[in-house]
């Protein structure tokens, strides 16, 4: 970053990301690991998963902090120079005590128009279902006791080299927005506009772009113009309706994630939970799971367009049904079951699929056909049997783990 900033190729508040660096260490702060059950200290039961008997299904988990952020735009970005293409701008957001990061690391791709490059904008209108990657709309659940945390926004772009081809991940500015104030009262649910910090979330007093301060005058009519110039995040935050926080307090304590998803989540948990807490022979029983379900929905969590799919294949067969099966969380349940055999499942093992690839725009079309294709095929036959049993399409290799859900290697530790 250093010789790109030196070079002039990008503004001198630029770093390397933060974020990412730290998705790219493993998967302690990714989504899939923040969905599985949590275990308490003793190790000997789950924390965040308890079953109610009353109704059938998991107890609701109330938290400290549950609510939704509307991320709305960026404004003033400083672009890099014309020796960097710029092949993804993202905003990653977490859970951040000034510290530590809380939380899993959530990702919300940016929009753009070539005329006015330096605005960034969130959930575009789209003809069908909008993919989560640009949904603007995040859900948060937070349960730390810190009264310091807050949620980290990092602006971000992902570039390639035009002169070496080579590849990278920069920030283009940070901003932090605290999620109580200093008597404990949650901060008010309204539009923030907040102003970016250059540097890393670690380092204080660094200016995305140096040289805007450098060019302002002294005269407070040029101070007015050069915070007018100062790039920031425009974000709304918004408190709840009690039916969409009950929905809410189904999903783990701690997590960020795309609210057009939550449906999904919550399936997902309820299932975890039938196996984990109902369904087991006994509670000491350490034995792995034949579920599916439970063994790949987590991969959908790395791969948002296999999850559009499922939203896609879910909305479909949603509209059929009659309002009293709608009613029944069981009869739903076990249908959200046959959509997902009938159409991510086949297409996580399929040969046909390329792999997931950040920010790759051809790989990224040619999935999303190959999704689409299936998708259309798989409804025309009503299932998706046919295309398994087809000749024409190949598959990998059969592993036991598309089926096996091993829990004790999949629960979290208790949180510190």
């Amino acid at each position: 970053v250093e010789v790109l900033a030196t070079i002039g190729a990008v503004p001198a508040g630029f770093r390397l990301s933060t974020l990412f660096q730290l998705l790219e260490e493993g998967n302690q702060f990714r989504a899939s690991y923040y969905l599985q059950p949590e275990l308490t200290p003793s190790q000997l039961a789950f924390k965040d998963l308890v079953w109610s008997s009353e109704r059938n299904t998991i107890c609701p988990r109330p938290t400290r902090a549950s609510l939704t952020v509307t991320l709305c735009s960026c404004k003033m970005i400083p672009l890099p120079g014309v020796s960097i293409q710029v092949l993804s701008r993202h905003v990653r957001l977490c859970l951040f005590d000034g510290n530590r990061v809380l939380s899993n690391i959530h990702t919300v791709r940016a929009t753009w128009q070539p005329k006015n490059p330096q605005t960034w904008t969130f959930s575009p209108r789209v003809t069908g279902i909008l993919p989560s990657l640009l949904d603007g709309d995040c859900f948060v659940r937070s349960n730390s006791p810190s009264s310091d945390v807050g949620l980290l926004f990092e602006l971000g772009i992902t570039y390639v080299c035009s002169a070496t081809g080579e590849r990278g991940e920069l920030s283009c500015g940070w901003a932090f927005l605290k999620l109580f104030t200093s008597s404990g009262v949650p901060v008010p649910a309204r539009m923030y506009e907040l102003p970016l910090n250059g540097g890393t979330p670690y380092e204080r007093g660094v200016e995305v772009d140096p040289s805007l301060s450098r060019r302002a005058g002294s005269g407070v009519f040029h101070q007015l113009l050069m915070l007018k110039k100062q790039p920031v995040l425009v974000l709304k935050l918004r408190s709840l309706s009690a039916q969409s926080k009950d929905f809410l307090n189904l999903l783990p304590e701690t997590l960020i994630g795309s609210m057009c998803c939550v449906h999904l989540l919550v399936f997902y948990r309820q299932i975890l939970g039938d196996a984990l807490l109902k369904d087991r022979l006994s509670s000491q029983s350490t034995d792995f799971i034949c579920n599916p379900i439970l063994a790949t929905f987590p991969q959908l969590l790395e791969q948002p367009d296999l999850m559009d799919a499922l939203r896609s294949a879910w909305a479909d067969r949603e509209r059929t049904l009659k309002r009293s099966e709608k009613r029944d969380q069981e009869f739903l349940k076990s249908l959200f079951v046959l959509v997902y055999h009938d159409s991510v499942f086949p297409l996580l093992q399929s040969t046909f699929l390329p792999d997931y690839k950040w920010a790759e725009e051809e790989s990224e079309a040619s999935r999303w056909k190959a999704i689409a294709d299936f998708l259309k095929k798989s409804q025309k036959n009503t299932s998706a049997l046919q295309y398994l049993l087809s000749a024409e399409n190949t598959h990998k290799a059969f592993d036991v783990s598309e089926l096996t859900y091993d829990f004790l290697g999949e629960v979290r530790a208790d949180s510190p």
